[in-house]
């Protein structure tokens, strides 16, 4: 969980969201009062932007907390998405109040009645509210920015559209002064316009993150980049990313030498992990597959039997030629290019049996098995 100071980011997102609630309600009642006795449409439109605002407060107050929980056995991934999903919401508020806005404006141009010029106090309103809300936006995505909160950015924005909209009623207006009486109703629209865009923007990109959009091709070259500067990493396929909240998961499948162990393999992914996580701060998350053989196009050892029937038919062949298992010690087995690859330890049963007479026939019965690749016999010391 990202933190500022001593705060974490949902007692920033709750602090923020709480102070910018309290200018939305003043600046809220202050239009549409000043709307409705300047008679300006433009301005009580804006004022229900601004009010609309209260109910988007809540959301993200509220979607911040829950997201805030850690993951638990139904969500193993956290619940980050749940600002995601807000801001979406979010995002269909703004536009079901801009078409709202933009559909009273039009009818009232097309009535055909008298529209009146609005009064002077219109004018200062809406240039007050537009520097008001113009410094709330910053004061927003700053915090945004600082403890990676897409919702409260996309809340920052939904400040800023009602910025933007006290200044196109600061237009409308002040057209309507000037002998343009229908420029206040033009400037509604204008502003339902506006109101859309934005409600677009965040929509879209929060919808991107629900369906698994993936990183651009710059950063995934990037991150392609430091995975094949850890050493013992031969090349690297199958790289996917998705967002999550404020973070990103991945997970990829890294080539490494044939003959490496287990262990060693495993050491190599946790470097892998240790280097992404140092060079990318927003990766939240990374699982990495190895692969001993570049599998990019198939999976040629995907049908070859398990260990327990491979050992088995060993044991019987050991035994048929020795007259005794006792001799087997160990089977390693590489599944590599559709072949397996055996490599088989011996050693004298009670120091009775002589493992090096019979192996040149062990090696070629071995060697019959389908699908067996090379075979190694060694000789354990005792």
């Amino acid at each position: 969980m990202h933190r500022q100071g001593e705060l974490t980011a949902h007692a920033v997102t709750r602090r923020v969201t709480l102070n910018g609630a309290v200018v939305d309600f003043l600046l809220g009642v202050i239009k549409i009062a000043a709307g409705w006795f300047a008679h300006s449409q433009a301005l009580v439109a804006d004022g229900i932007h601004s009010l609309s605002d209260l109910a988007t407060d809540y959301v993200v107050v509220v979607a911040s907390r829950h997201a805030a929980r850690d993951a638990d056995a139904q969500h193993p991934y956290g619940h980050n998405r749940i600002e995601t999903a807000a801001s979406v919401l979010l995002a269909a508020v703004l536009a079901f109040v801009a078409i709202a806005i933009a559909w009273n404006a039009a009818a009232r141009l097309l009535s055909g009645t008298p529209i009146e010029v609005p009064g002077m106090i219109a004018l200062v309103v809406a240039a007050g509210s537009a520097l008001v809300k113009e410094g709330v936006y910053w004061y927003t995505v700053r915090a945004a920015r600082r403890i990676g909160s897409r919702l409260l950015e996309a809340n920052a924005w939904h400040s800023r559209s009602d910025a933007l909209s006290s200044l196109v009623v600061l237009a409308g207006v002040g057209g309507a002064f000037i002998g343009f009486p229908w420029a206040d109703a033009v400037a509604a629209i204008g502003v339902a316009a506006l109101i859309l865009q934005v409600a677009w923007s965040i929509s879209n990109e929060g919808i991107s993150e629900l369906i698994d959009t993936g990183l651009d091709k710059e950063e995934l070259l990037r991150i392609r980049e430091t995975v094949l500067s850890v050493d013992g990493v031969r090349d690297m396929h199958e790289l996917r990313t998705r967002r999550m909240g404020a973070g990103v998961l991945a997970d990829m499948h890294v080539h490494v030498p044939s003959a490496m162990s287990v262990s060693e393999g495993h050491r190599i992914a946790d470097e892998v992990y240790l280097r992404l996580r140092q060079h990318f701060d927003y990766l939240d998350d990374v699982i990495v597959h190895i692969d001993c053989e570049d599998d990019t196009d198939q999976r040629p050892s995907s049908g070859l039997p398990l260990r327990p029937a491979v050992e088995a038919r060993v044991r019987d062949m050991v035994e048929a030629v020795y007259g005794s298992a006792d001799v087997f010690r160990r089977l390693t087995l590489h599944y590599l290019g559709g072949k397996i690859h055996m490599e088989l330890w011996l050693a004298p049963g009670g120091g009775r049996i002589d493992v090096q007479s019979g192996a040149d026939t062990l090696r070629a019965r071995l060697q019959s098995i389908p699908n067996t690749g090379g075979v190694t016999l060694l000789t354990e010391i005792r």
